[in-house]
């Protein structure tokens, strides 16, 4: 998924200076942004005050929209680097094309992840004939410093690790969660799941005191450790923690993201992750030139152009405590 912002602009990531050492209850409302022609989303993260929870460094959440007169996403040509995105769905598909020839639909509850490395650039587009409802997350994933520069590639893994209790089915996208390991490719002690909730029910997910988790919601009605969070919002809940408490007030769908803090300082501009002014001017040249992210092949359009980069360098001052 794409920053789509003509007017980007530059976050500062990493470093523990924010990290919250004790469970708190931070609810984050999302922006809004237009991605493509048709396609509205709801950027949890960064968010002003919260820029990274573990590893994960880019939250959009979409949907449900009624796509069945529209072309639906429509995402161009764009470049990225050190750094993953993770596409997850509960309604529609989503058609994914790369400079390394992958091609894939990913579909609901299916995996489809991409390494960038030092380079790569992907289009994203709902297929010509296509489900009525579009629903899902774009998440990134930042690499660290000995991964960045890795070779690109794609996965798709449409079969994926559960775990279940009374009224919950948990899908393990990334990482591991209670025992169930994800067969995506993670390089950062990270989790990412699932969490189906039936009316009702009132589990106690395990975690891992160590990780700083956050909670997004997807649908339905649901109470996290006291707090409500409705559709499209986010509750940051720290480390600390050994169980997070859930109670559905309806049949209801969350994302559970979490990891170990991630220490090195990032800047992040439009869709790459850097760790320094030179990494981003450098990605920017060479993506207007057409050098070294590759050609993504088959896509009706023409690539997206890079915005500006601010009049001043881009200096990773993270989070320092």
């Amino acid at each position: 998924m794409s920053n789509l912002d003509r007017q980007a602009a530059l976050s500062v990531c990493g470093g523990r200076g924010f990290v919250v050492a004790e469970p708190v209850r931070e609810l984050l409302s999302p922006r809004t942004v237009r991605l493509g022609e048709s396609t509205e989303v709801r950027r949890l993260l960064p968010n002003l005050g919260r820029r990274m929870v573990g590893a994960w460094a880019f939250v959009d959440h979409y949907g449900p929209d009624d796509i069945a007169d529209e072309p639906g996403m429509q995402v161009p040509p764009h470049p990225h680097m050190g750094l993953q995105t993770v596409s997850w769905l509960h309604q529609g598909e989503v058609l994914h094309r790369d400079s390394t020839g992958s091609l894939a639909t990913i579909r609901p509850r299916e995996l489809g992840l991409m390494t960038s490395g030092r380079a790569i650039s992907h289009s994203e587009e709902s297929p010509r004939s296509h489900a009525r409802y579009l629903h899902g997350a774009q998440l990134w994933v930042a690499l660290p410093d000995a991964h960045r520069h890795a070779d690109p590639h794609f996965e798709h893994h449409p079969k994926l690790p559960n775990v279940t209790a009374p009224g919950l089915t948990a899908t393990v996208i990334l990482g591991s969660l209670d025992g169930a390991t994800s067969p995506g490719t993670a390089y950062t002690p990270i989790v990412g799941a699932d969490l189906t909730l039936t009316h009702g029910a009132d589990p106690r997910l395990p975690l891992d005191p160590d990780f700083e988790y956050a909670v997004l919601s997807m649908s339905g009605e649901v109470v996290v450790d006291g707090v409500p969070v409705l559709p499209g919002s986010m509750l940051y809940l720290g480390c600390g923690r050994t169980e997070l408490p859930l109670r559905a007030e309806s049949d209801a769908g969350l994302m559970l993201l979490g990891g170990e803090p991630f220490e090195e300082e990032l800047i992040m501009f439009w869709n790459w992750i850097g760790r320094s002014n030179e990494d981003i001017v450098q990605a920017r040249q060479d993506w207007m030139e057409g050098t070294r992210f590759g050609e993504v092949k088959g896509y009706d359009g023409d690539p997206l152009p890079a915005p500006e980069l601010p009049p001043v360098p881009l200096k990773p001052r993270g989070r320092v405590r």
